[in-house]
């Protein structure tokens, strides 16, 4: 069987990966080339641009660093990827609202404040404490108590700089879990981070329209922009791999079920030779093709009598649930595809839309070999866990059918050499 046309590890670097070595004795400029050179495959800037920026003149260091800053600015500005968190009146707080109901649904709790600091709440105007309520779960008129022992609060902190609080109001008498407690937590810094990456790119835009640059200025103002950028990289990272605990969370059956998917998926992509980029993007997708199921219920999805056709429903209709969610996250918009058709089958027989072969992305195969391998050699309440030999000979048995044959020999080989 003819081999797919794939873009090798060397044609992409990911935004997590790391590199040893410094250009020019300079580690700013590795770090710039992993933030920016590396977005051609992300289509964000042009190749010329890029080998502009890497043709490094020192004899004009400072116009080098203005063109630097200049395009990291235009990446992570207030009108771009991070948009979801640049509000300045209050008619755009909306949106807070319903970041603080899907976390009232994540967690089933009753319900979720979210607060921030006079000085990133643009358009408001602080009630206490210098904090600013910009979004909640409970309705107008409901009264918050910021010293109600029962809450859970969790500040949003990066370093030294506070951009605000979640709080939390639990059920009455019941626990939030461990895992959605990290979750909250690894929400609020990923607030904390994304709000101070705003406040660097407008200072930084300030800057740059001052009449005299000094170049030590600029490498002090790319230094801080690079840093942030490498932390809001693994806070994203922490957030998806959290996420997915938590959906896990949500079944007693299903332990560390989107962990098992994730690994295999990225095992196939490391055998397949596939660029950095693309398996971070299969990974994240295998970590939460589940991901509607965070917003069901926990009653519902592990109850054992028979469903009504309300339950039948809500659960035939969670996938749009969790692309609805992942759309609102905007560093994780590429893995939407991935996730929204990994239930396609190779025979034009699956959902949502009937897709067949390889007009199916090749992301969603991985995927959905991954998830079905997975489950196979997961114990479930009607039957015991397949060994490795029982489980790769449903999947063969499958072939052409469900699956892409290429990826049955691909997931073989790597199970059995």
């Amino acid at each position: 069987m003819a081999k797919e046309n794939f873009n090798k590890t060397e044609e992409g670097v990911s935004l997590f990966s790391r590199s040893a070595e410094f250009l020019d004795n300079d580690p700013l400029e590795e770090i710039f080339a992993l933030n920016l050179g590396d977005f051609l495959t992300e289509h964000l800037i042009s190749e010329e641009l890029a080998q502009k920026i890497k043709k490094h003149d020192n004899a004009d260091k400072a116009e080098s660093l203005k063109k630097q800053l200049l395009e990291l600015i235009s990446i992570y500005s207030i009108n771009n990827t991070l948009s979801v968190l640049g509000f300045t009146n209050k008619e755009d707080y909306i949106i807070y609202n319903s970041i603080a109901k899907t976390i009232v649904q994540m967690i089933d709790a009753k319900d979720c404040h979210i607060f921030l600091s006079s000085e990133f709440a643009k358009g408001m105007n602080p009630d206490n404490l210098n904090l600013v309520l910009v979004g909640s779960s409970a309705g107008p008129d409901e009264v918050i108590n910021i010293d109600d022992e029962d809450l859970i609060k969790v500040p949003m902190q990066y370093g030294s700089e506070n951009t605000g609080m979640i709080i939390i109001k639990p059920i009455e008498g019941k626990k939030v879990s461990d895992e959605f407690q990290k979750l909250i937590k690894v929400t609020a810094r990923l607030f904390a981070i994304s709000m101070l990456l705003l406040k660097l790119t407008d200072n930084v835009s300030r800057l740059l329209q001052e009449e005299e640059l000094d170049s030590t200025d600029l490498q002090h103002s790319r230094a801080e922009l690079t840093a942030v950028i490498g932390d809001l990289g693994e806070e994203q990272q922490n957030f998806v791999e959290m996420l997915a605990k938590a959906v896990d969370a949500k079944s007693e059956f299903h332990n560390n079920h989107s962990q098992h998917v994730a690994d295999l998926a990225k095992d196939i992509c490391d055998y397949l030779g596939l660029n950095e980029k693309t398996k971070d993007l299969i990974y994240y997708a295998g970590l939460l093709q589940n991901i509607g199921k965070i917003t069901i219920p926990e009653e519902l999805f592990n109850k054992k009598e028979k469903l009504s056709q309300e339950d039948w429903e809500t659960l035939q209709n969670h996938p749009n649930i969790g692309v609805s969610l992942l759309m609102s996250i905007n560093f994780l918009s590429e893995v939407i595809p991935y996730i929204h058709y990994h239930k396609e089958r190779w025979d034009g027989q699956g959902e949502p839309e009937g897709l067949k072969g390889r007009s199916i992305p090749f992301g969603s195969r991985i995927i959905a070999i991954a998830d079905a391998y997975c489950a196979l050699r997961e114990e479930r309440p009607y039957r015991k866990a397949m060994t490795e030999k029982e489980a790769m000979e449903v999947i063969e048995k499958e072939s052409g059918i469900k699956w892409d044959p290429y990826l049955v020999e691909t997931l073989d080989k790597i199970m059995f050499g």
